[in-house]
């Protein structure tokens, strides 16, 4: 039959897309369902367009810095709608890229929106209703892996309108740059868009119910991007929550209140930009036909994924939050369907990155956290105003901090801000996921002068002969 597959895949994001690939390189006959464009959320709202932006405005920051450099220009001013048409087209190439890649494997791309149907019985295959624009029609697959991804949410009381309360796919494509915005959230998604509207020279104000920017990263690595957002010019109301949003003709009337009790505060902006999670896309999936469990609304899987017989989960929709992550599942899911080897995902070695000015990089454990479970460290830091490299480049704010078990060498966590970390990280993630150890990552020799060079000095610092400290 046609219309029978190996393995459907739901959903086309940097979990789905990957998966789908990888079953068709093992000779599994594949379909993907897409009911938006092929690349989902990442490739078309998420990381690729608002690394674009945030590239305009580092080019921005470039030239307004230009007479340190010795470069006289003229006048420098933000295009706006300029900025936003490369993104938007920077999002269309790369997905069309997908589109050429499923060509290239000999994957069938169906659009609409999919819908599990009851199973007839365990030995037959599941079947899913597909309805699109032509109507409704129904596939067969041995195999389905849910790969819907999530959306933005908001909080109770608070409506998303679109024009002045909105969420990250709307700050992408704002008709006119706004005078002054207040993000709620200060995650990877508010911190990035903080960033990128301040270069634009909009007031921008963070308001974060936790105690800190970036709560999800070491307290050190927070403590100096509030610094560095401080000297930008963004406002930080930390141990705050938004109490109430009242959009007008022009603005928001924004009210929030320290958590600890005390005296509410007014805020004036033209848009709230509402960056507080996500909430997975599960609705009309047929997942009660199956018995698929939810865990705080995401679906809930065993070690390897599987939801059901013959179903399983990847990605945002599962809760892990990476496109990175949800492609490594992909690719773990399709090779345990065909039967080859399948290394295990290494959720303890997960880079997370932050691509605001400064940049922010980490992987493994926190200083806190390693300390708290007993584990014996060293502990070594390089700031970058001691780089040359970095001095060179006009990028001295941030630094390099490694964390090293102080009896086997291996590397506990690692956690970085500043200029380029976002690539630097990649080396202290092997250094997690092999044998690298302290030492010889200190004797590894790097080109002098590069960023990199950060790694060695903060692991030497931590092995206590920094030379260059």
């Amino acid at each position: 039959m046609s219309d029978a597959y190996d393995v459907v895949v739901i959903g086309s994001g940097p979990g789905g897309y990957v998966a789908a690939i990888r079953c068709a390189q093992l000779g599994l006959k594949t379909a993907c369902v897409e009911r938006e464009n092929l690349g989902g959320i990442c490739l078309n709202w998420g990381c690729i367009p608002t690394k674009a932006l945030l590239r305009s405005a580092e080019v921005l920051d470039h030239f307004r810095a230009a007479k340190e450099f010795g470069i006289i220009a003229g006048e420098v001013r933000a295009d706006f709608p300029a900025m936003i048409q490369r993104s938007r087209g920077i999002a269309d190439k790369v997905s069309k890229g997908v589109g050429f890649l499923f060509r290239k494997n000999k994957i069938s791309h169906l659009t609409g929106t999919a819908k599990l149907l009851p199973r007839k019985g365990a030995w037959r295959p599941h079947q899913i209703e597909l309805t699109g624009k032509d109507g409704a029609s129904t596939i067969e697959a041995k195999h389905v892996i849910l790969a819907t991804g999530a959306r933005a949410k908001s909080l109770p009381g608070i409506t998303l309108d679109g024009e002045r309360i909105i969420e990250y796919r709307k700050a992408m494509t704002l008709p006119a740059q706004p005078k002054s915005m207040v993000v709620l959230g200060a995650g990877a998604i508010g911190v990035e868009f903080a960033s990128f509207y301040r270069s634009l020279g909009v007031e921008v104000t963070i308001v974060e119910f936790l105690p800190r920017l970036v709560p999800n990263e070491d307290p050190d690595i927070s403590k100096e991007l509030a610094r560095a957002f401080d000297k930008r010019g963004i406002h930080t109301l930390v141990n705050h929550k938004l109490t109430a949003a009242t959009p007008g003709p022009s603005g928001v009337a924004i009210t929030v209140e320290p958590n600890a009790g005390g005296e509410a505060r007014q805020l004036e902006a033209e848009i709230l930009l509402v960056a507080v999670g996500v909430a997975a896309n599960t609705e009309d999936l047929g997942l009660e036909h199956h018995g698929i469990a939810l865990e705080r609304g995401f679906i809930k899987v065993d070690a390897g994924n599987r939801c059901g017989d013959g179903l399983w989960a990847i990605g945002d929709v599962i809760g892990r939050g990476l496109a990175h992550v949800a492609s490594a599942e992909g690719v773990f899911v399709a090779e345990t369907i065909a039967g080859v080897h399948a290394p295990e995902v290494r959720y303890d070695a997960i880079p997370a990155c932050t691509y605001c000015h400064p940049e922010i990089a980490s992987v493994g454990l926190t200083e806190d956290k390693a300390r708290a479970a007993g584990i014996p460290i060293k502990v070594g830091k390089m700031p970058f105003r001691a780089l040359a490299k970095a001095v060179a480049a006009g990028e001295p704010d941030g630094f390099c901090k490694v964390i090293w078990h102080a009896e086997t060498g291996a590397l506990v966590g690692a956690h970085l801000i500043g200029p380029g970390v976002t690539d630097l990280i990649a080396e202290l993630t092997l250094a997690k996921t092999t044998e690298v150890n302290a030492e010889s990552l200190a004797y590894t020799i790097h080109a002098h002068p590069t960023f990199a060079e950060a790694l060695r000095i903060a692991t030497e610092d931590a092995l206590g002969h920094a030379v260059d400290l």
